[in-house]
């Protein structure tokens, strides 16, 4: 699962490829590495009908069972959307599109693991992630330190490993668009139509790229099994 992307791009390139509404960052550059429960820019369908640039927090609300009363960080990766907890969302109102340069999955090598990431080709063009998200009340983070209160949250889907991806992390990748047609699609079509883009993104159209001068590390930052 991904639990780590950037995303390098001017907001004016960022604004004009996702043609949204209005802008909620205050055209703020959106380049950012992005990490589970911290904010990430989005382009959401708003509950008024109108696309707009947000920066939401990343992590759906996780089904009550897995935290047991405690505080939530989040389910940053969704793919069984047939799951009655998940089909709350699948809604166009709870669409999102999250903009990307590049996600990291970690090799499992020795003796440390090593962050690996994908990107459409080397030079990182601007892609985006099928996402969901939603308003929340609750307890974030974690029990030393919830935050509490309104949240607004966001996740996206997955779906079965390219041969790309597979050979270092074979369960699963991001569901990935590029196309116009498929923005469009995915922010405005029924569940039904929409549903259709849970597929994994052409293995002739990304790239692993080379090894990054610190990708060794002992852990990923955060893991969340997606549900």
């Amino acid at each position: 699962m991904c639990n780590r992307y950037r995303i390098e791009v001017e907001f004016d390139e960022l604004w004009r490829v996702a043609r949204p509404h209005r802008d909620m960052t205050n055209r703020a550059n959106p380049t950012a590495e992005v990490f589970p429960d911290k904010a990430g820019p989005v382009i959401r369908n708003s509950r008024d009908g109108e696309r707009e640039l947000i920066n939401l927090t990343w992590g759906m609300p996780s089904p009550p069972t897995v935290t047991n009363g405690k505080p939530d960080y989040g389910v940053t990766n969704v793919r069984n959307l047939d799951s009655p907890h998940w089909q709350r969302w699948t809604g166009i109102e709870y669409r999102c599109l999250v903009p990307w340069t590049a996600f990291c999955e970690y090799e499992d090598t020795k003796p440390k693991k090593t962050a690996r990431w994908f990107a459409l080709d080397d030079s990182e063009p601007l892609a985006f992630f099928a996402g969901i998200w939603t308003p929340w009340t609750g307890e974030r983070g974690s029990i030393k330190n919830p935050r509490r209160g309104e949240h607004e949250l966001f996740a996206f889907l997955t779906c079965e490993a390219n041969e790309v991806v597979k050979p270092i992390h074979p369960k699963a990748m991001p569901v990935i668009l590029t196309e116009p047609a498929e923005i469009e699609l995915w922010m405005t079509a029924e569940w039904k139509d929409a549903r259709a883009l849970q597929k994994p993104f052409q293995t002739e159209r990304m790239a692993l790229l080379p090894v990054e001068q610190a990708a060794l590390i002992g852990a990923a930052p955060y893991i969340r099994f997606p549900l």
